[in-house]
């Protein structure tokens, strides 16, 4: 894995084109309160680049624009997260997405264990730490480890997400899926509108 660190904005010259794993690091879990520091992107090949938000307002141009393409699949997992901080951040709609959690749970209902750490064990027979998950993504110059940690966390959703693709059409859920993921951009709104604690479904 070749990690490539960039500041506030993705290069012109690197493009995605079908499909883009994405994660974020963020100072909290509050996508209204905590600032987005870090965005993780792999095309499924060997390079991982990391884009450290250091420029509180700036508008990453290239990165905007990718994340705006509904011709490029994003893959996320725990999307829920990671596309309300990014909509939020940047004031965009996001739109293909594919949640490799909520795809775990649709296919693999024999058990409990949806984390991504879980899935690398048990899909891909990778161990991987999650040791740099609690740090300090704010800072100006991140850590190597920091570095490693971030770039694991999308190096393996393609995979992941190609062994979960098996399960649900073996398990004929391939369209619940697809409709749990148009649902997403629609869940985070209710995230960021307020109802992040609250079932609306429920009577």
């Amino acid at each position: 894995m070749k990690i490539k660190l960039h500041n506030n904005d993705l290069p012109k010259n690197i493009k995605f084109t079908k499909s883009v794993a994405i994660d974020t690091e963020t100072m909290g879990l509050n996508p209204l309160r905590d600032r987005l520091c870090l965005v993780q992107l792999s095309d499924g090949n060997d390079v991982c680049h990391l884009i450290q938000i250091k420029n509180k307002t700036a508008k990453p141009k290239n990165l905007i624009n990718m994340l705006k393409n509904n011709k490029i699949l994003k893959i996320f997992h725990f999307a829920r997260f990671d596309v309300a901080i990014l909509k939020h951040t940047f004031k965009i709609d996001i739109n293909n997405i594919y949640c490799t959690k909520i795809a775990s749970k649709l296919a693999r209902t024999f058990t409990d264990k949806h984390g991504y750490k879980d899935l690398c064990k048990e899909l891909l027979n990778v161990q991987i730490s999650k040791s740099e998950q609690t740090t300090d993504w704010g800072k100006s110059k991140l850590t190597l480890a920091q570095q490693k940690y971030a770039a694991t966390d999308v190096f393996y959703l393609h995979k992941i997400k190609d062994e979960l693709n098996k399960m649900l059409k073996r398990e004929n859920r391939m369209a619940l899926s697809k409709a749990c993921f148009e649902f997403i951009k629609f869940r985070t709104n209710l995230d960021l509108e307020g109802w992040n604690n609250q079932d609306i479904f429920s009577h």
